[in-house]
């Protein structure tokens, strides 16, 4: 139903062309039937969002959609696969990856465009890592996590030691001391000297750096990387959960995709690490989300917030395709847990 509602309200022929498909970023649409602005990053989550569906109930109408949706993103970046910013092109490329390796519709030179893009995002400033956007300051977990997960999944030696370099990376300069929970970035000088910290704990953060965690520990066997991953799922439960051991929200805008993707891979740690912590959180998000809808002849419209209920409205987040996102992802992510028969430790 999730799914069904994304697509009645959001898809929709680029600009009219035939054999196009995009996602229109707010519902009602309005003057963003031009898809201007441009959410490259909420279209690769889409993306994401619909191999999820293919594997959960395989179609051959969703495989076509999926195939023109890769496509009509690059025409409408300009015939480019590539941007400034540094997390886009990783979210992209990890769900290029997925269609490719998961149900055979693949980009290779799409992956080899964006592979090389953070290869070359790497310096040395800062300790290392790799830049948030070109030419910026902010060296972040959202750019450097989903790189780390793109590397590993890639398969290649050196792109391996450079996802155990940023995570090694992160852990030593974004895990806050008191809580474990993961700090959203540095400030660096052109000296390459840091000057600050940003000391933002976001969902997204802890998802990106939980998923390369066990990205890791699958491509290695290496424990060391799974109690990385164990870390960050106790850190989220004791203080980042809210009532009823629900993943908060973040708005609507880019924050409206936060907790969907931590969602996403505490699914993963839960499969993997048979981490039952990890999945009653999703089950219990899931859970609330699914209780706290509001239900409209297009489908139900999810809140930002999944422990209050949902209330409509153009002026409010809700209308944003990143919060609708957001909550799909999330029941993927319980169904994905239902699939591999992770229970939750309740009821």
């Amino acid at each position: 139903m999730a799914e069904r509602a994304v697509r009645t309200r959001h898809l929709r022929r680029l600009w009219g062309l035939p054999r196009t498909l995009i996602a229109v970023t707010g519902w009602p649409a309005g003057v963003r039937r031009l898809h201007v602005p441009w959410h490259y990053w909420w279209q690769a989550h889409l993306l994401d969002c619909l191999v999820d569906a293919q594997l959960r109930s395989p179609a051959p109408a969703r495989l076509r959609d999926i195939s023109l949706l890769i496509d009509t993103i690059r025409l409408r970046n300009g015939r480019r696969w590539l941007n400034r910013y540094y997390d886009d092109i990783a979210w992209l490329g990890l769900a290029l990856w997925r269609a490719g390796e998961e149900l055979d519709v693949r980009r290779p030179s799409a992956l080899d465009e964006i592979r090389q893009r953070l290869r070359d995002g790497w310096t040395d400033h800062g300790g290392g890592g790799i830049w948030w956007r070109a030419k910026d300051n902010l060296k972040n977990v959202p750019a450097n996590g989903p790189a780390a997960m793109l590397f590993t999944r890639l398969g290649d030696r050196v792109d391996l030691q450079r996802a155990m370099s940023i995570v090694d990376w992160i852990d030593e300069w974004l895990i806050d001391p008191d809580t474990g929970l993961v700090l959203d970035g540095l400030r660096v000088d052109p000296s390459g000297e840091v000057s600050g910290v940003v000391d933002w704990a976001f969902t997204y953060c802890q998802g990106v750096y939980l998923g390369a965690c066990v990205e890791l520990f699958l491509a290695t066997g290496n424990h060391s990387w799974a109690a990385l991953a164990r870390r960050t799922v106790l850190a989220v439960a004791e203080h980042m959960v809210g009532e009823g051991g629900v993943l908060p929200g973040n708005g609507g805008g880019d924050g409206g995709l936060f907790a969907g993707i931590l969602a996403r891979y505490l699914a993963h740690a839960a499969i993997v690490l048979d981490d039952k912590e990890a999945a009653q959180i999703v089950y219990l998000s899931a859970d609330s989300a699914w209780r706290n809808r509001a239900d409209l002849r297009s489908g139900p419209v999810f809140g930002a917030e999944w422990v209050m209920p949902t209330t409509p409205g153009r002026r409010r987040p809700e209308r944003d395709l990143s919060v609708q996102l957001s909550a799909w992802m999330l029941l993927e992510a319980a169904a994905a847990l239902e699939r591999n028969e992770v229970h939750p430790t309740f009821g």
